[in-house]
């Protein structure tokens, strides 16, 4: 068994790992990133990058099936179904992942890191032991060692799915390497992930139900928020069920639709669905388990995330945690700025002269704005607080007024025929200041930067109101916005 001494070694190649250790080796120190998978950890791999790639494929046929309202007639099969060619999807997703990844290892080795294909195992508070992909052990240490293993997708204890087929029986990264459309996908949860791939589906054609635990979709939103999404999904077909729960699964003796869901209603009654393919979208698992953290003394939470404070630090001197294996927002934005952190922290001659200038001598993880975007179509972009956050602390005793508007309200909908959705916004009423805004719309991830920008840099609501924006455009809407405030 050979072994290596670093300056710092980071395990997973995630969104803050790879520009940590670049970051690290620009600076002359000998650094080591190991990885057991593919580079560039699961927004690249399995996550934002695929998934946004095939969503674009899937709005090409949601526009290609409404030609005709625009004008637009595609020659004679006008009235026809878009015919999609599920493995031209899959080798477009491909392409663009291997892009990205090869693009993520070439800059790795460039700036000199010792990339180690493998899995790593805590021996001790400074040690690890990696089990190469190729064969063989190699002993790593160093006085700086990052934890940044991300996570994964949670599989339920749900009996009778061993019956099932294992190609029928997806999560979130099995079914983006089908090479055919599901008949019936049965998606279990109405979060994010279910909510993505089940419009994504539904648009290729496939047959769509959604089983929610909870009484509502996306239930972090606003009920008002929820409701316009579920309406949303209903107007295209997809079929979703509340308030219930998997009670057990079976398979049938159809081949073509060989899974058979029974599910229970928090009211007692059950139902059973019968379909082609069943796709795991409720809850994401952290890969902490294979690290034998017991080994370096670091201690996880219940569900396995990894105990940090605010500088990132765990309470072993030297080893940190960073991503989603800390746990928090699980958002790749959330995992960059974690890189900002340690880097500020830890290796400030890699910062910019003005990035150093403005930067305290300690930096957190306290952030005040986490911004997010659902990418269903319409998009569902937020940042700040919700309206069901204004009754708690700290605002409860603030005068706070909430504002919502149809997006038909707004012409670059009307002109674009994209009038579903509606945007929402949280203000102080006395002192102006904008405490929360969601906008359901087309772009609403990129009309929510604005506001979210706007928030950054202490701007009234007012503000927003008596600006002069271009038309038409997204951004118009924040002229009248306002006027609905209660």
């Amino acid at each position: 068994m050979s072994r290596a001494p670093y300056d710092a070694v980071i395990i997973g190649s995630g969104q803050s790992g790879n520009p940590l250790a670049k970051a690290f080796a620009d600076t002359g120190r000998k650094t080591a990133l190991i990885e057991k998978a593919d580079i560039g950890g699961t927004c690249v791999n399995w996550g934002c990058t695929p998934t946004k790639t095939m969503i674009a494929s899937g709005r090409a046929a949601y526009l290609a099936r409404r030609g005709a309202n625009y004008g637009v007639n595609a020659g004679k099969n006008v009235n026809s179904d878009v015919l999609v060619d599920m493995e031209r999807v899959r080798e477009r997703k491909r392409d663009i992942v291997a892009s990205f990844s090869g693009g993520n290892e070439s800059r790795l080795l460039e700036a000199g890191v010792d990339v180690l294909k493998g899995e790593a195992r805590f021996t001790g508070p400074k040690s690890l032991t990696v089990r190469m992909n190729d064969g063989g052990d190699k002993e790593v240490t160093s006085d700086l060692i990052f934890i940044n293993v991300g996570e994964r997708p949670s599989r339920p204890d749900l009996s009778g799915i061993d019956s099932i087929p294992p190609e029928r029986v997806l999560d979130s990264t099995t079914i983006m390497e089908l090479g055919s459309v599901p008949e019936h996908l049965i998606v279990l949860g109405g979060g994010y992930i279910g909510l993505e791939f089940g419009q994504l589906f539904r648009r290729f054609g496939s047959k769509i139900t959604i089983i929610q635990r909870a009484e509502r979709l996306i239930p972090r939103e606003d009920p008002d928020v929820s409701k316009c999404m579920l309406d949303i999904l209903e107007e295209d077909g997809t079929c979703v069920y509340l308030s219930s729960q998997p009670n057990s699964i079976s398979r049938t003796k159809n081949e073509a639709l060989p899974v058979s869901l029974s599910i229970k209603f928090t009211d007692g009654r059950t139902k059973t669905i019968e379909g082609s393919h069943l796709l795991l979208a409720a809850g994401r698992t952290p890969n902490t388990d294979t690290l034998n953290l017991t080994a370096a003394g670091v201690t996880t939470s219940p569900r396995g995330h990894v105990l940090v404070h605010d500088d990132l630090s765990t309470h072993v001197p030297g080893i940190f945690a960073i991503g989603d294996a800390k746990g928090g927002p699980a958002f790749t934005h959330i995992s960059y700025d974690d890189f900002r952190i340690i880097r500020s922290n830890h290796i400030p001659s890699a910062m910019s002269p003005t990035a150093r200038r403005l930067s305290t001598t300690k930096v957190s993880s306290s952030r005040r704005l986490t911004p997010y975007v659902i990418y269903t179509d319409p998009q569902v972009g937020h940042v700040g607080i919700h309206a069901s956050d204004a009754t708690t602390a700290p605002y409860q005793n603030r005068k706070v007024k909430t504002a919502s508007m149809p997006a038909e309200y707004v012409a670059r909908g009307l002109e674009t025929d994209e009038t579903r959705g509606m945007l929402k916004a949280t203000v102080d009423a006395d002192t102006g200041e904008i405490l929360g805004f969601t906008a359901v719309c087309t772009e609403g991830g990129e009309l929510m930067a604005v506001v979210q920008t706007a928030m950054m840099g202490g701007l009234k609501y007012w503000d927003l109101q008596e600006a002069v924006w271009a038309h038409p455009s997204w951004a118009e809407s924040l002229n009248n916005l306002w006027a609905s405030l209660e």
